[in-house]
């Protein structure tokens, strides 16, 4: 991950983007031979987010370290090939139902509805084709807190085994500010269930950096309890708390200090692949939900979100044959993912916040990744 210098990356970027603007470029073809494209973002600072159509991936992100030098803090390839073979989710807008689905199945108004099992016995993210494999309709729209893109996709009744026409719109905007904003719209025809994320990678050392892994990121978390999992990594319905397990992040602590502990929950997960119960206060629209830093380069990230939880996952599935961005070589923990979301298999646990959508009813959840430095 972290040789990535320039090579891919910052010859897709093209010289030319200025600050202040969207720039967009071609990336090559769907597997239906659909054009995709590739629009990059820059704000007033010259920070980046390039966004490609296809799956809505961040493609990548350059923000300053604490000497004001960019570097690209997520994982990502080189042209739409590598995303039309992705399992990873690198990057890609995640849906209809982010996370898992026990079983492939859950029940809606007294009917069952049966999904695709890509995940063992149970559905990952939207199923066999999800919103990550979808060319979306991009269109550049204003925003007075700097350079935003809407992108749009119709996902229709019965696709992937899921109700309703569900019309989605995702709006990315890098603020000047060095903040991403991703706000996520959707509306149905049909009482079903909705669950959108983002799945960046996210590795803060950047380029060159000569750390290869994401394990000396200082990481907090504002949750007093998280979901526990089965086998499969099925939430058991339980909260349970975080006080005196791995999972204790309310201070900040380096991810791996107790990533290879003998805890069940870690062995499970091979690391990290849990969702947080997020902290909100009474009349709270957005809060923080993690904040993140990495010492070498100075670069602070912060998570805020108006969802309930955020899957922490530390890559324990990279296992050295994915090449991204300039061919390097994606390893076991070089980045990890804060996905926020609302809890995995909640249309089975009737105890978790309710994922159904009705017609009438308007979907809008909002996350945003602070930039930053410290000294």
């Amino acid at each position: 991950m972290t040789t990535m210098a320039a090579s891919g990356a910052s010859s897709l970027a093209g010289a030319g983007a200025k600050p202040g603007s969207t720039k967009k470029s071609p990336f090559g073809k769907a597997p239906d031979g659909e054009e995709v494209d590739l629009y990059t973002l820059t704000n007033k600072n010259g920070a980046e987010a390039a966004i490609t159509t296809y799956g809505g991936s961040v493609v990548w992100l350059k923000v300053p370290d604490r000497d004001g030098k960019l570097g690209d803090v997520v994982l990502g390839f080189d042209s739409v090939d590598g995303y039309v073979s992705n399992t990873s989710y690198l990057g890609a807008l995640i849906g209809r139902y982010g996370n898992r689905i026990g079983h492939a199945e859950f029940k809606l108004d007294g009917k069952t509805y049966t999904l695709a099992k890509n995940n063992g016995e149970n559905t990952l993210h939207g199923g066999t084709k999800g919103f990550n494999k979808a060319v979306w309709t991009a269109k550049e729209i204003e925003s007075k807190d700097g350079q935003a893109l809407e992108l749009s996709y119709l996902s229709k009744d019965g696709e992937e085994g899921f109700p309703g026409n569900l019309h989605v719109r995702v709006i990315y905007t890098l603020e000047d500010s060095n903040a991403l904003k991703i706000e996520y719209f959707a509306t149905t025809d049909k009482d079903t269930v909705v669950n959108l994320t983002n799945h960046s990678y996210f590795n803060l050392a950047g380029p060159g950096s000569g750390s290869g892994d994401i394990l000396g990121h200082i990481l907090m978390i504002e949750a007093d309890k998280f979901t526990p999992v089965d086998s499969g990594l099925i939430p058991t319905g339980e909260l349970r708390d975080v006080a005196g397990t791995p999972f204790d992040f309310r201070k900040p602590t380096p991810i791996g200090a107790r990533i290879d502990s003998d805890d069940e929950q870690i062995k499970l997960g091979g690391g990290y692949d849990h969702n947080f119960v997020l902290r909100r206060k009474a009349g709270e629209a957005i809060s923080l939900a993690a904040r993140v830093v990495e010492p070498k380069t100075g670069r602070v990230m912060e998570v805020w979100t108006t969802q309930p939880g955020v899957q922490f996952y530390t890559g324990n599935f990279l296992d050295g044959s994915l090449h991204g961005k300039g061919g390097i070589s994606y390893t076991k923990r070089s980045a990890f993912c804060l996905e926020t979301q609302h809890f995995p298999d909640s249309p089975n646990k009737p105890k978790f916040p309710s994922t159904e959508l009705k017609p009438g009813e308007h979907y809008h959840t909002t996350t945003i990744y602070k930039f930053s430095t410290e000294k």
